[in-house]
């Protein structure tokens, strides 16, 4: 099979699911937003910072999405961004010029000119305004254009005008990007050992042992490796993929300084930067100090090429004619800036990978590292999802995309019937037996990652034997997949879609309760196996009602009160009138843990412990009981 043929096998196959049961054709490009978007951003597409706006009104916006900044390092808070995206699917695409007339309809938009815009559009844009009024370098606007097909040379031209008349309009912090069905191929093909990307690099290299070069680049020519590779694949951010993160904008005080010194200081920059490290499969000297770099990747200096490519794009992709005297004093002193490069042969197998590995670790300094940043490397993933593929048949994905990547591979584990994805797995764990739905709800996965807080809680949890793994993986799985069972998630109520990890928590609450009366110890182990006791096939019927219950539970506390103030309901609660909404409510991370924050919530749930104990015979209770004892 060609690499060609490879591609669009995957389309089709990362298409079906839109294209499932003959859609409209607005809820077809309204479906294939959703998934392109979530995938790139690695995001849950019901995500609350995420905003649909597609439709008539959308203003030239169809889904905005809110990223919070991080700490980046001890002083430096990172700032905002927000990625607004317009999707073209299809024949609804035709090219630069509806790049050019989208990009205008947002600008029109933005500036306060659109007309009958939506009630979604205009509530978006309120935040928007208020975010661009707030004047932070550190906050980032990016207008990103989503296509099925990658764009042509052409096309990525007209992204230039529009960066540069973007930012004439709202400032540095104004940026452009695009995406497309193959940028989600290239990022999640599981082996690429076949794959041939050659890309020159001019520099005056030594060689130090077998696999080791060691020299100097001029600006310049790592300016022309860098658009060299974007040409050949569209996708700068590729080159980074075996970093440990991608790129932090024009934020962080080193990145600040290295876009100073290529603005002020240019022929000192080799003095000031610690280098850059390039591993390759293979490298291959030509004439002229030219050598052709075998599928390489920088696994070292993300910060510095980036801000490198986004300075020299600005200065030599401005158009225009004649010249400028400070421009060609400054290009005299640009010429004679450098930078160290390392270039390492890598090879494919498990010690390369091990090599790989350190590589990246040992080399990564210029900006705060933390070892949650070290996701990308963590073999214990892969090793979770083999085994999760091996006991339950079911493909643990590690990166949203890579499940209709493995459907469209020759090696298709016929075996492998269904997907769940790690962070969203380890999200209703921690929602349910760690009991942080707030933390969950709110949006950002980076808690519950390696390294993160409730990370840290769940695979060093020291009040039980047994380690986390993969029997506590699935039973997260399955209790994500009552979802749809118990009337939850895609295609229902915003309410349902919110209280989704309130839902996961409540279940394990209530079922720590039947546990204690079985005198089981309500560690998170057994919380795990008294679960999967109670999802077995022959408990369907007990299984169902205790559901059940539990969502009935969610439909009683987020119903709208009707006329006493003491209704056990969330808009009852004390320091509900503090919140905006529901959501903001919910977010809290005090929410359910603390009796003064959320009383009501903790009333109603010891009424259905004793619900549980009341109706049958034998109560639902004791046959939960009984269940998870035998």
């Amino acid at each position: 099979m060609t690499p060609n043929a490879d591609f669009q096998n995957f389309c089709k196959v990362w298409l079906s699911d839109i294209r499932e049961g003959n859609p409209s054709t607005v809820e077809l490009g309204r479906r294939f937003a959703r998934k392109l978007i979530s995938q790139w951003l690695d995001i849950d597409e019901f995500s609350d910072n995420i905003v649909y706006c597609d439709g008539n009104g959308d203003g030239g916006i169809d889904i905005a999405y809110l990223h919070r900044g991080e700490t980046t390092d001890e002083s430096y808070q990172d700032g905002d961004t927000w990625y607004i995206v317009q999707s073209k699917y299809g024949k609804s695409f035709s090219g630069a010029k509806t790049l050019l007339q989208e990009a205008q309809k947002l600008f029109e938009t933005l500036e306060g000119k659109g007309k009958n815009l939506s009630f979604f559009t205009q509530d978006l844009l309120e935040r928007l305004h208020i975010f661009l009024s707030k004047q932070s370098e550190d906050n980032r606007l990016v207008f990103v254009f989503a296509t099925d097909k990658p764009l042509n040379a052409k096309e990525r031209y007209a992204l230039s005008d529009i960066r540069a008349m973007g930012k004439d309009r709202f400032g540095e912090r104004f940026d452009v990007d695009t995406v497309s069905i193959a940028t989600i191929y290239q990022r999640t093909l599981e082996n690429r050992t076949d794959e041939h990307l050659e890309i020159p690099l001019k520099g005056n290299f030594v060689k130090s042992g077998e696999n080791l070069l060691v020299g100097s680049v001029t600006l310049g020519d790592l300016y022309d490796f860098l658009k060299g590779y974007y040409i050949r694949t569209g996708d700068l951010d590729r080159l980074y993929e075996k970093n440990i993160r991608l790129f932090l904008g024009m934020r962080g005080k080193v990145n600040k300084s290295i876009k100073e010194t290529l603005d002020n200081n240019p022929e000192d920059f080799g003095f000031y930067n610690n280098g850059v490290t390039i591993v390759v499969q293979s490298v291959e000297k030509r004439p002229y100090e030219r050598f052709n770099l075998i599928n390489p990747s920088v696994v070292n200096g993300c910060q510095t090429t980036r801000t490198i490519y986004n300075v020299l794009f600005n200065k030599f992709e401005a158009g225009g004619k004649g010249s400028s005297p400070l421009l060609e004093e400054w290009k005299e002193r640009f010429e004679k800036g450098v930078v160290i490069v390392k270039i390492v042969k890598v090879g494919v197998d498990s010690q390369s990978n091990s090599l790989l590995e350190n590589i990246t670790r040992y080399t990564n300094s210029q900006n705060a590292v933390r070892e949650k940043d070290f996701l990308a490397l963590a073999s214990g993933f892969r090793v979770w999802q083999r085994r999760m593929g091996k006991n339950y048949q079911v493909f643990l994905e590690i990166q949203r995309g890579s499940w209709d990547a493995h459907k469209a591979s020759q090696k298709n584990d016929k075996k492998l019937t269904d997907f769940a994805n790690i962070y969203d797995l380890l999200k209703v764990y921690g929602a349910g037996w760690l009991g942080e739905a707030g933390l969950a709800l709110y949006g950002n996965s980076k808690p519950f990652v390696q390294g993160g807080s409730v990370y840290k809680k769940i695979v060093n949890n020291s009040e039980s034997t047994m380690p986390f793994g993969v029997d506590d993986l699935y039973a997260a799985y399955l209790l994500q997949k009552s979802l749809k069972k118990y009337n939850f998630g895609r295609g229902k109520s915003c309410r349902k879609i919110t209280t989704r990890f309130l839902f996961f928590m409540v279940v394990i609450e209530l079922l720590k309760a039947v546990m204690f009366k079985a005198e089981i110890n309500k560690t998170n182990a057994n919380i795990t196996q008294s679960l999967l006791k109670l999802f077995k096939e022959d408990n369907e019927s007990v299984c169902n009602e205790f559901f059940e219950m539990a969502g009935q539970f969610i439909d009683e506390y987020t119903k709208p009160p009707e006329t006493e103030e003491k209704q056990e309901s969330v808009f009852n609660e004390p320091e509900f009138s503090k919140g905006t909404n529901l959501v903001t409510y919910l977010k809290n991370t005090q929410f359910g843990k603390n009796k003064k924050y959320s009383p009501k919530f903790c009333s109603l749930l010891e009424n259905y412990k004793r619900v549980m104990k009341m109706n049958g015979k034998p109560s639902l209770f004791y046959r939960v009981l009984y269940t998870i004892k035998n």
